[in-house]
């Protein structure tokens, strides 16, 4: 039987990695008085929902990354509203976020007052562990 000789492609393809992020809480780590951090699944929930939430050109030098969703909940809330939101944040998602696979996208109104619950069924790329976040969004008042 011969060996494969694998290359450092084969080794970067579909592996997981380590993932540290700063805490949104902007919490104080009370052992090294720096600013907490998040881990792992909990620094990927944390990204998931914020670009979600990041309109485009929001970001510094980088103005085409974010989702349209601020700007379509101010449309009527409808079926078609939640459809179009449902496929804008499938589409960030997507183009933005390599370290996931996705795997399914719900939006539900929630309410009368154009709020919608919206839940990211995802894998991590490399970890056969499938995960969620769920979140809110509702217009700005």
């Amino acid at each position: 039987m011969a060996l494969k000789r694998l290359s450092s492609a084969d080794l970067a393809s579909n592996k997981s990695r380590s993932f540290k992020d700063i805490g949104m809480a902007f919490g104080r780590n009370p052992f090294t008085n720096d600013v907490s951090i998040v881990k792992n699944d909990n620094s990927i929930r944390q990204a998931l929902r914020n670009l979600v939430m990041t309109s485009p050109g929001e970001i510094p030098f980088n103005k085409n990354v974010g989702c349209q969703v601020m700007q379509l909940l101010f449309e009527p809330l409808d079926g078609f509203t939640a459809d179009t939101i449902k496929d804008e944040i499938i589409n960030t998602i997507n183009q933005y976020e390599k370290r996931v696979q996705l795997r399914s996208v719900q939006v539900v109104p929630y309410g009368e007052n154009s709020k919608l619950a919206v839940t990211i069924v995802y894998q991590v790329v490399g970890i056969p562990i499938v995960e969620e976040v769920k979140f809110v969004l509702q217009r700005p008042e």
